[in-house]
């Protein structure tokens, strides 16, 4: 008999609360309160989001950020600096020692991405690894659409999703952006660069760096219909059957209180000191 995970679809929200959302899932998986989980979400307006250890100070542009009235968090993945706009995210949450998943991080992203690779296909579109199995199978720039790193997914060496993981309390936490369109125009806004000749230089070679499913299919996809290929291919090269989580009161309350306490606090967000864990 196949496994049964968890299935969360939790639509819009703030990037405050969908960060908190995901943190929330880790931490109700690892007290066994749920199922293995796979989630499926979107932003209520355009997000920047950047990694746990990224400095900010010097390499976003707020001024940019309010111009297009972007929110902005912190995530408790790493990695450099993501646009959430016209796209579907997705997170995994999973015990470390579940068998399915290896110890090695490569590892680990190889096996997990496999729903991404079969996702695209079912969008008829053909990706692979930024860098050949061997490699990536082997232990060994602020803008992350920019330049794939060895676990990512291109399409004719262009990047077409960005992904990022943590592990903590022993639950691993992979969750990732998967564009149907860009704004390029906004994304290089967001950043600091040393001259206005520099920026616009930059993003126009964006476009021989990474693409977007709307780009290669020259078809305008939706949440919905994106959504319904990933939960496919996720189901499918995982091996696992899928079950609606229905979260409580008690659990949103949780969530709530991580929203305000962490992922909108500028003490977080911008680590003007250290933040505590809720």
């Amino acid at each position: 008999m196949q496994e049964t995970w968890a299935y969360l679809d939790s639509g819009y929200h703030d990037a405050a609360t969908n960060m908190a959302i995901d943190e929330a899932l880790l931490q109700f998986h690892s007290e066994k309160k749920i199922k293995p989980t796979i989630r499926f979400y979107g932003w209520e307006r355009p997000s920047l989001t950047v990694g746990h250890f990224q400095n900010v100070q010097k390499t976003i542009n707020f001024s940019g950020v309010e111009k297009h009235s972007c929110d902005f968090v912190r995530r408790l993945t790493g990695g450099s600096a993501v646009l959430h706009d016209d796209e579907l995210t997705y997170s995994i949450i999973v015990n470390e020692d579940h068998p399915k998943i290896p110890h090695s991080i490569n590892k680990a992203y190889y096996v997990l991405s496999q729903g991404l690779l079969e996702g695209y296909r079912n969008l008829g579109i053909e990706a692979d690894f930024a860098i050949p199995k061997r490699e990536l199978l082997r232990e060994r720039s602020a803008v992350c659409f920019e330049k794939p790193a060895i676990y990512e997914m291109i399409v004719d060496g262009k990047k077409i999703s960005g992904n990022a993981q943590t592990r903590k309390n022993g639950v691993l936490l992979q969750h990732g952006s998967i564009p149907m369109s860009f704004d390029a125009k906004m994304l290089f806004d967001l950043f600091n660069f040393s001259s206005e000749k520099i920026r616009e230089r930059q993003r126009a070679a964006f476009e021989k760096k990474a693409i977007s499913i709307n780009k290669i299919t020259e078809k305008k996809h939706t949440y919905q219909m994106v959504k319904e290929a990933f939960l496919t291919g996720f189901q499918s090269c995982l091996q696992i059957e899928l079950e609606p989580l229905v979260l409580t009161e008690e659990q949103w309350k949780y969530i709530t209180h991580l929203t305000e306490t962490k992922y909108r606090t500028k003490e977080w967000n911008l680590r003007l000191k250290k933040a505590r864990s809720v």
